[in-house]
């Protein structure tokens, strides 16, 4: 599956630990990733600099559903799932 244009969900709704460019803590769930632009696309993809985990996600039809605000619902309940409280 290709991504929804103009998502940009996965760049936002899970917390991302590595360092990002502009981001050197990485950011909390819910924070818009640094290098996102103004259409939701990613400014550094394809770059060596982009983080692994950016890498390795493989946009799919149960995380992305057909909409972006879909794709975000979805992402945030996972987050939610998979969260651990102290």
């Amino acid at each position: 599956m290709l991504c929804n244009p103009g998502c940009g969900a996965c760049c936002i709704a899970p917390s991302i630990s590595s360092a990002i460019p502009g981001m050197p803590n990485g950011k909390v769930a819910g924070e818009r990733c640094i290098q996102l632009d103004e259409n939701n696309l990613c400014k550094i993809f394809a770059r060596p600099e982009r983080p692994k985990v950016c890498e390795q996600f493989i946009a799919e039809k149960e995380i992305c559903g057909d909409s972006a605000q879909e794709a975000m619902d979805n992402l945030i309940q996972l987050v939610h799932l998979t969260h651990i409280s102290n």
